[in-house]
């Protein structure tokens, strides 16, 4: 077979150029992908060449030579780089084939008919040679695009990293990413550890980045409210800071700072929560100067922290349950199970120690703060047993006489 494929090789050669015409018509008139990254002049080379290999490969292995695969290889690389979609590319591969047998009969055929049943056995050789050449296409092509996604990934995390640092000028990896140049945006920091993903078929576009400070997202909030921030994190059961919301991508590494910030003022008990940064303004102004919050926590609660552990974590607890409650010591005396006089008692012998009256305003804004302080300071062995009790239901009555009232009785 190896001496016919020889005596008919210049005619296969021109019937293959026709060949190779022909099938690149039809693919540029049904496949949208080769008429959008390939010319037709470029497709009909890229054909000819392919058949040709597959003739090669036939002659080589009736030989009992290797076929080569070098080509092949080079063809699934270069096209999975350009971007064309490997179903479209097998599918010229089996046209190809087909058109390889049928073009190498009729060469056959004109050369020599009676050599017609000699080609037959050939069929069972070519189509292991297609194999093994489209198993090598797609391998290279596998491979190259994992590398291409690979740089697209890296590329596209350092333009974020560039809005979310604020390096440099925002509009073009803005425009890289796909933002608009004005919008709704917020930024989200997921506490260390904690993972984020898919918010839902209805949920905003997120752009997910793993940074030292936790995983960050960037939300393009389009028409939706802040608020729904916290409903779409829900599902992933994780620790939270949430910006404000931000119109342009140049604020955007401001916004990453303040998500950053609203995440110190979650708890780190007590399970998953979502802090947006303009609930927590007070605990976020604590959070921010560390220096000062040391000095706070010393200045206003420095005899209550100096108590035996358990008469700190009860007065320390009690403290943070009234604030809940909304200074209401009834509330109170059912969140921490109770009765109301004891934590009267408990709050007064407070106000003795601190030298701050709960009746004064001002001085509960001390209190809160440097409870808050307390709360916030990670390496303070009385941190941990102290909780925050969950906040009151918003539609519910405050007892007559007990709403925001010092527990010291009048005199």
């Amino acid at each position: 077979m190896e001496r016919i494929i020889e005596e008919i090789r210049e005619d296969l050669s021109r019937r293959i150029t026709v060949t190779a015409d022909r099938l690149a018509d039809r693919t540029l008139a049904e496949d949208p992908a080769y008429a959008a990254l390939l010319g037709r002049a470029e497709l009909r080379e890229r054909i000819r060449l392919d058949l040709r290999e597959s003739v090669e490969g036939l002659d080589r292995a009736l030989r009992g030579l290797p076929v080569e695969l070098a080509d092949a290889r080079a063809a699934g690389a270069l096209l999975a780089d350009r971007g064309l979609p490997l179903a479209s590319l097998l599918r010229v591969r089996r046209r190809g084939g087909r058109m390889v047998w049928q073009t190498l009969g009729e060469s056959v055929a004109a050369h020599d008919p009676a050599a017609l049943p000699r080609l037959l056995p050939a069929a069972a050789v070519l189509w292991d040679v297609l194999d093994q050449l489209t198993d090598a296409l797609c391998e290279a092509y596998h491979r190259a695009e994992t590398a291409r996604s690979d740089r697209e990934r890296e590329h596209r995390a350092a333009l974020l990293d560039a809005l979310l640092d604020g390096a440099g000028p925002a509009d073009g990896p803005a425009a890289d990413l796909g933002l608009p140049g004005r919008g709704r945006f917020a930024v989200v920091v997921l506490a260390p550890g904690a993972s984020g993903g898919p918010l839902g078929a209805k949920a905003p576009r997120v752009l997910w980045r793993i940074r030292a400070e936790g995983e960050t997202g960037l939300v393009e909030l389009g028409h939706l409210p802040l608020e729904s921030v916290r409903e779409l994190l829900a599902p992933l059961r994780v620790r939270a800071g949430v910006s404000p919301v931000v119109e342009r991508p140049a604020d955007l590494a401001r916004a990453r700072r303040l998500a950053a910030l609203a995440l110190r003022t979650a708890p780190a008990s007590g399970g998953p929560c979502t802090a947006l940064f303009d609930e927590r303004l007070p605990a976020a102004l604590v959070a921010s100067q560390a220096e000062l919050a040391g000095r706070l926590r010393q200045v206003v609660l420095g005899p209550v922290l100096a108590l035996p552990a358990e008469d700190r974590r009860v007065l320390l607890t009690t403290l943070g349950t009234w604030l809940t409650c909304q200074g209401s010591t009834t509330y109170a005396a059912q969140r921490l199970y109770c009765h109301r006089n004891t934590v009267s008692n408990r709050l007064r012998r407070l106000e003795r120690l601190t030298g701050r009256t709960l009746s004064d305003p001002a001085h509960v804004v001390e209190l809160a703060l440097a409870h808050a302080a307390v709360l916030q300071h990670a390496n303070e062995p009385v941190t941990s047993p102290i909780a925050q009790a969950p906040p009151p239901a918003p539609d519910a009555p405050t007892p007559a006489g007990t709403a925001r009232r010092s527990p010291r009785p009048p005199a």
